[in-house]
């Protein structure tokens, strides 16, 4: 085998390595964007229940804290 032989199935070793490493992370990235736009909805309903118990309760946002906070 000549050098250029080796250079060449050298670089085609590294080439597989790292089209295996951008497919792991495109994964992880699309798993993580998946988990954050389920975080996002988790937090619209949370703020929309705070709201409703708010409006339930009467208490307003301006509303000043109790003295013995």
């Amino acid at each position: 085998m000549s050098d250029t032989d080796v250079r060449i199935s050298e670089l085609e070793s590294r080439l597989a390595f790292q089209d295996d490493t951008i497919q792991a992370l495109s994964d992880e990235l699309a798993a993580q964007q998946r988990l954050l736009e389920r975080m996002q909805m988790q937090i619209a309903l949370l703020a929309k229940r705070q709201e409703e118990v708010a409006g339930q309760f009467g208490i307003s946002e301006d509303e000043a804290p109790p003295p013995h906070y």
